[in-house]
Order: structure tokens, then sequence, then C-alpha cells
């Protein structure tokens, strides 16, 4: 059966191209990370597969995720440029997968006492509900269920869709007959198996049957379950993004990301409400100045929400937590069409997406830290496929047909679209900009023939006062920022859209904080304040600015601003940059700073520093 469309729909597939700083990195990643790590059955992240290792494999380790990630990121990246080499690569591995597999669909790296489809006996539990050995198993399984069907949707191989198939059957026989509960697979309270979650709804989604579903509905029943998850019912309540399971930030995201494709699939607005409120809770609470999902101070894993309301400059960002957050965007996008989630991605794509990625396409952090070294991390972690994989949702969310037909401009940055048109056969767009350092687009509409359609062009919520014009007349509509603003109009070729957003240097304000609480004299609450610093940041447009060692050495600074608030200004340029800010602080010299991503140099080992502590105020 053919697949379910999404409600939005990605431009045509290899016709989306991307410039400027967003095509680099795809250019860099393709060329580095994807062409290099993976080639063969014989790299070592397939050769785990093999009988010969698999079979006798009793550490439970996690490193068969790699597989899957990569294929999903390695299709993408090959169909969308065109690179037959690296196409070549991806069908002859996902072949090679698809015969390894068992005859009862297992497709892991695991000795038989070891796979998921095993009853263990009971076992004490650490703090986040680790299952001794056999945690990433059915993690496993989930992404090369998402790299199988990812490489089959590019390069179709009935093999290769069928050992996909093979693995959802046999997730959904261990857990409806052989009595196996999706939480006892995963650890941080199931969390890391509830992701097998996100599999099935594809599955689904693929092939229409509704056995999949099935299996996605019990994934779900038994995550609710779970006394100490209760996923449905603590993400749909008021708990904090922190309470969920214990907290961890990327197989939450995930899951979240695959309880959203599941409203998708079956219209619960149950589910749509509760992931829409975890999703603004982690947006209030839980995220970097460079929209990437924080936490990690004071905590026993570096990779957890803090409770609300807490900050710290040296919170730690997961890459793979950036690439489930762009994810569950991703999602929300589609099924609500609001602005805002397009915003975050954007936000998280230019800041801690890039800023965890090396100039050559092949290292990547591990964590990102807005106040902290930059470390490129060890070939076999998880984040740097992760960090593949989330470049290569950026094509298909920068431009976006919309459920209605309208043509949705999502990312800002040089590059291209073409889709499908109907009467207009197919529209092409065509962005020139030096976004994202300053905001002057310029998009040139061409349409096959002369057509009316729809084209809503996103003004982000900092671009107040923004401008657009077609053909130098004044839109008819404002630019509301936040929003969409639509244009439907009768277009001809070589129409062109001047879009104006100012790039305002912006000042951020954060607080740490401690309040005590006890009891007084009276037997009253006395609240007690223990600690307080406040730190400020700055950005401009989608922008994080940072500094590198602060006049050569110092790791951190305090600074005094100036009352009337005028402490921002402009600095020189490093050449194919944005134009640097100068920070104008009292007592001192100026200290200059330029995007995030690039400041203290792109290489292991530098320093970076966001967020100044505030001297206080007497």
């Amino acid at each position: 059966m053919p697949r379910r469309p999404r409600r939005a729909v990605p431009a045509v597939s290899g016709r989306v191209q991307l410039g400027g700083l967003l095509g680099e990195a795809l250019d860099a990643s393709r060329r580095g990370r994807l062409s290099h790590f993976i080639v063969d059955e014989t790299s070592p992240a397939i050769a785990l597969f093999a009988p010969a290792h698999a079979e006798t494999n009793e550490e439970g380790d996690w490193y068969g995720e790699h597989a899957g990630k990569w294929l999903v990121a390695a299709a993408r990246a090959a169909a969308r440029s065109g690179d037959a080499a690296l196409a070549s690569r991806v069908q002859r591995v996902a072949r090679h997968l698809a015969g390894l597999q068992r005859t009862d669909g297992y497709l892991g790296t695991y000795a038989p006492s070891r796979r998921f489809t095993q009853r263990q006996p009971p076992r004490a539990r650490s703090w986040d509900g680790a299952p001794a050995l056999r945690t990433w198993d059915i993690w496993t399984h989930a992404y090369l269920v998402l790299g199988l069907l990812e490489a089959h949707r590019h390069f179709p191989d009935a093999a290769v869709f069928d050992a996909a198939q093979k693995i959802g059957d046999l997730c959904w026989r261990a857990l409806a007959d052989g009595g196996i509960d999706i939480t006892e697979l995963g650890n941080h309270h199931g969390l890391s198996a509830t992701v097998f979650l996100d599999a099935a709804v594809e599955l689904h989604f693929a092939t229409g049957e509704a056995r999949y579903l099935e299996l996605a509905k019990r994934i779900l029943q038994q995550a609710e379950a779970r006394a100490e998850l209760r996923l449905l019912s603590t993400a749909g309540g008021t708990a904090d993004a922190s309470e969920i399971g214990t907290g961890k930030s990327y197989q939450l995201c995930w899951t979240l990301t695959a309880l959203a494709k599941l409203h998708r699939a079956i219209g619960d607005p149950a589910l749509l409400a509760a992931v829409r409120r975890v999703h603004g809770n982690i947006r209030a609470h839980h995220l970097t100045l460079g929209g990437g999902p924080w936490g990690g101070v004071g905590q026993r894993s570096r990779e957890i929400f803090n409770p609300a309301g807490f900050f710290s400059p040296d919170g730690l960002v997961e890459t793979c937590s950036t690439l489930a957050w762009i994810q569950l965007n991703r999602e929300l996008l589609d099924i609500t069409g609001d602005a805002g989630f397009a915003e975050e991605i954007e936000r998280s794509a230019y800041n801690d997406l890039l800023g965890a990625l090396a100039p050559d396409g092949e290292n990547w952090c591990y964590y990102s830290i807005p106040n902290g070294q930059r470390v490129h991390t060890t070939e076999w972690r998880c984040c740097k496929s992760s960090g593949a994989m989330a470049l290569e949702e950026l094509p298909g969310i920068a431009y976006r047909q919309q459920a209605d037909g309208a043509i949705a401009v999502n990312l800002y940055g040089p590059g291209s679209a073409t889709f499908a048109g109907d009467a207009a056969g197919s529209i092409r767009l065509e962005q020139a900009t030096g976004y994202p350092f300053d905001g002057d687009v310029r998009i040139r509409v061409q349409p096959d023939r002369p057509a009316r359609f729809t084209l809503r062009l996103r003004i982000p919520s900092w671009a107040v006062g923004a401008e657009v014009r077609i053909n130098g007349v004044p839109a008819d509509s404002p630019a509301a920022p936040g929003g969409y603003l639509s244009l439907d109009r009768s277009w001809k070729a070589d129409d062109e859209i001047a879009i104006g957003l100012p790039m305002q240097p912006r000042l951020h304000r954060a607080v740490n904080r401690n309040v005590q609480e006890s009891r007084g004299p009276s037997g009253e609450t006395v609240r007690q304040e223990v600690l307080h610093t406040e730190y400020a940041a700055v950005t401009r447009g989608p922008l994080v600015y940072a500094a590198g060692l602060v006049d050569g050495y110092r790791l951190e600074e305090t600074i005094r601003l100036p009352a009337d608030g005028d402490a921002l200004g402009e600095a020189p340029s490093r050449p194919g940059h944005a134009a640097g800010l100068r920070l104008q602080a009292i007592g001192r010299p100026a200290i200059d700073l330029e995007p995030w991503y690039v400041a203290g140099g792109r290489r292991d080992g530098a320093w970076r520093l966001t967020w100044f502590r505030l001297a206080p105020v007497k």
C-alpha cells in the first residue's frame, strides 16, 4: 500500500539545494563523515553485525546504532546531491544488512541470551532503571528500521524493505506473544526502549499495515503502565520535563516525536496536547540560548534535564539531543503549521548544531557548552552520527508544501527549491541572501508558466519592523513577527520578493539562584536567597554571539553594563563571516564578539564564552 502523506510534504527529493552556512555544512558532512565512516560491509560499524561477532557479544554495547543513523543520513545525502558513489555504498550496506537478518527477524549485535526477545530474570536496577546488559538492543533495532526504510525510500529494494518489516514483526511477537514489557528493554525507566514507537509508526506509514499501528499502541500502553514513567499521563499533566522518567533529554524528545507521529496516524488529540505541553515546557525552561536541550549540572547524568528554573552557563547540550529536538519541532511544524516550530529549528541549526561541527565534516562535539571548551569527540561516539543525521533534516524543512498546497519558506539562506505544481507545472524558488549575517533576502519566483498559488514567508519573532516587497511594491499585509506572511497572487517568471529583516543586537539576561526555605519563630515559612548571580548574553538575528578567551587568557569575565543599556556596537568582521559585535562594559576595554559557532576558532580545544557574569548592584 502507498505511504500515507504527511500533512506537510518536503520538496521533491534532490530538488532542494542549500547554500551558505547550511549548504557548506551539508557538503562537508557528505564528503567527510558520511563518505568515510562506513564504506562497505567491512567497515567496523557494519562488521559488528556479522554472526562471528554478534553470536558471542555479551557486552551490552550501543554501537550498532551507527548503521541505522548512517543509512538515514547517507541515503538522504546521496539522493539530494546525486553522489553516485555514496548511493552505491548505501545500497550495498543496506543489502548486506538485510542478508544478515536471522530467520526470526533479528538483526542486532547481541548474543542470543542478551537479545531483547529473551525474558530475563529480575535484577537489581540502577537509579536510571538500566536493564542489565541489554539496554541498547531494541534501540539499535529502532534505528535499523528507520535506516532501512530511508534507504528503500530513495533507492527501492524489496529485500531491504522486507528486512525493516521483519524487525517490526519480531518486536510485535516479543511484546504481544512473548510477554516482554518494552520498558524492561531500556534504561531511564524504559525511555531508551520506548523510542521503538517511532519505528513502529514509520512502518505503518510505509506499508499501511494495521499491525504496526497496533505495535505502536502496545508500546504506548506499556509505557503508560510503568509506574516510574506513566508516559502519557505525565506528559499530559503538569510535570516538568525533568520529571518524566529520569528526564533524559535525547530519549524524551525522540519519544515525543514518535507520539506526534502517532497522533498523525490516529488523530488522537490527547497525544498532540501532551506533546505540545512538554514541548512548551522544554522551550521555556530547558534550552540554551543556542536552541539545544541542556542539562547535566548537579545531576547523575550529563544528559538529563535540570529542574525548571535552574540556570547555569556551564550546562551541557548533547548533539544527539539537538537532533531529537529538531525532529520534534519538524513534526509539530507539519501538524500545526505554526511558524514558531520552524524558528526553533533555525535557532538550533545555526547555533548549537553548526557549533558542534568541525569544518572538515568529520569531527563533532559530543557536548556543546555555552561557557566552555570545544572538544571533538572520539570516533565511536553517538553524536558524530546524530549530527550528520540532523544536518540532513534541514533541506526538507527549509521549504515545505503545506496541507492546503501553499509553499512555506521556513529557513533563510542561499539556495533553491523546486516543487511540482498543478496548473503551474513546476515552481522554482531561488533565494539570494547573506543571511544569517544580514537580513536582506531576495526570493525569485520561477513558475513554468503564470499561475496563482500561495507563498508563506516566515517572519522571525525578533524581526520587528520587517518589510516585504513584491517587484518593488509593498505587500498588502504587514509582516507580523512570529508568524507567516501569506502572499496569495498570480505569479509569473522572474517575480521577485524582497524581504528586509531588521537584525538589532539584543541583550539577554539569566539568573543562577538558590532559595532556601526554613521555618520562622512563629512557624511561618521563611525564604532566603543564598545564591543570586546574574548573567548577560548577546544575539543578533538568529545567531548567538560569544567571545573566545577574554584578553587572551580569561575563561570568564565579570562586567558592569551602562545604565542606559547602550553596551553593544559594531566590530570588525572576519572574512566571510558576520559583522562582529563589540561589548562595551564600564571600566574595561571593549570585548569583541563573533557568532558562537566560530567563536574562539572552529578547532578542538577552543574556548567559547557566551554568558558574562554581571557585577552585583550595590
